[in-house]
């Protein structure tokens, strides 16, 4: 699991995660009406990041104090008397969010490495199940192996929508102005990477332009981090992974004894 799930590159995959988010209803118009990360994506990102390093690597101790974290960020985020209603303490939309971030690490990890063996990729799945039940998921809710869970994932991908607030949401993410320099540097390949990682159909909802030029962009790119990113040494692959928890660990009270 560690082997899969610390490796920096699927950051990439980051983008793709949050359009499948927002592209729930729920979760979209609760994010549009309450969440100002279009505006911050750099908070975004490390809260994402704290939040998957701390449970798939941390210890018990770390774990739950970055949930605690989640949980407090988490408690003014609701609505009601709108269409869909939203609040961030809901199992199902916990659920959505942790099963975008496992699939969309794995499909890409899969697209660089190939496929997983069915022992490791089991390993994986379960390890990634505590993104969700470590909030408010209860076990049982979360897809009981792999087989079930596609079932899942199939059938939500066919419940997606958006609107014109979610794509605005959606805009703003991918073509942000309030970011430092280096971020909107960085940003015409995120766009190529997040709507060439995105399922056709929700590329369309979010009205992502894409054509032959763009998918052969989109395999060049892919092509080069296939041929170099697996030959890097492990520590530089590894190094997002092993940064967030130094910051976290020194950051984390010190455990009751």
């Amino acid at each position: 699991m560690q082997g899969v799930a610390g490796e920096g590159i699927l950051i990439a995959a980051g983008g793709r995660a949050i359009l499948l988010q927002l592209a729930n209803p729920a979760i979209g118009h609760g994010v549009a009406d309450h969440s100002h990360f279009a505006l911050r994506p750099l908070d975004r990102l490390n809260g994402t990041l704290s939040y998957v390093y701390a449970i798939v690597f941390g210890d018990a101790h770390l774990a739950a104090t970055v949930a605690q974290r989640v949980n407090q960020a988490h408690g003014p985020v609701h609505s009601t008397g709108t269409t869909p209603e939203y609040n961030a303490f809901t199992p199902e939309l916990q659920l959505w969010v942790a099963a975008t971030l496992y699939e969309s690490a794995t499909y890409l990890h899969g697209l660089l490495y190939g496929p997983l063996d069915d022992e490791t990729a089991d390993d994986v799945y379960r390890e990634y199940s505590r993104l969700g039940t470590s909030l408010q998921v209860p076990p049982d809710l979360w897809p009981a192996d792999r087989a079930a869970f596609r079932r899942y994932w199939n059938e939500q991908l066919t419940l997606l929508t958006t609107d014109d607030a979610t794509r605005a949401v959606a805009h703003d993410l991918l073509h942000s102005r309030t970011a430092p320099l280096w971020y909107r540097a960085a940003l015409p390949l995120a766009r190529l990477m997040t709507a060439g990682l995105l399922p056709s159909h929700v590329r369309v909802l979010f009205d992502l332009p894409w054509s032959a030029r763009h998918q052969r962009r989109f395999d060049l790119v892919l092509g080069g981090i296939r041929l170099t990113y697996p030959r890097l040494p492990r520590a530089l692959r590894h190094w997002p992974k092993n940064h967030y928890l130094r910051v976290l660990h020194a950051s984390a009270p010190a455990p009751v004894v």
